[in-house]
């Protein structure tokens, strides 16, 4: 498993993204996966940034870890921010034009329709959302 812990701000997403993408090469993952992956890190990880601690400065750790048979991977977020369950927030009309949709909520949309699995936890005091995806 790799780890990183960075401060949960949006001028950090490109070091997120090099972490990430690292460890995607090291384990051969195809192209077009990684593109949907890191759509998600970044859906993820601004999502963090910009709601989690609101006015206080606060970190985040990303991990990733091959799946048993390096097919795929889990990629963990934890932050210790306010409680937050993304995956508990509906999804949007997207049946309706832009204009007519409420705001927020397509970033997450996304994030479940690309990748196999999403689960979310709070455990001591932290947000800890998982993804899966297998190649």
């Amino acid at each position: 498993m790799k780890k990183i812990t960075i401060p949960a701000s949006s001028d950090q997403l490109d070091h997120v993204l090099d972490f990430v993408n690292q460890g995607l090469n090291e384990l051969d993952c195809p192209k077009k996966t990684q593109l949907q992956i890191d759509i998600a890190v970044e859906e993820i990880f601004v999502n963090i940034a910009h709601y989690s601690y609101e006015t206080m400065q606060g970190d985040t750790t990303i991990s990733i870890e091959p799946l048993s048979d390096h097919s795929g991977l889990l990629l963990t977020f934890e932050d210790s921010g306010k409680p937050y369950n993304p995956l508990e927030q509906s999804d949007p009309d997207i049946t309706l034009s832009a204009s007519e949709r409420e705001i927020g909520g397509l970033g997450i949309f996304m994030v479940k329709k690309t990748m196999d699995n999403l689960s979310y936890l709070y455990e001591n005091g932290n947000n800890i959302l998982t993804i899966k995806k297998s190649w």
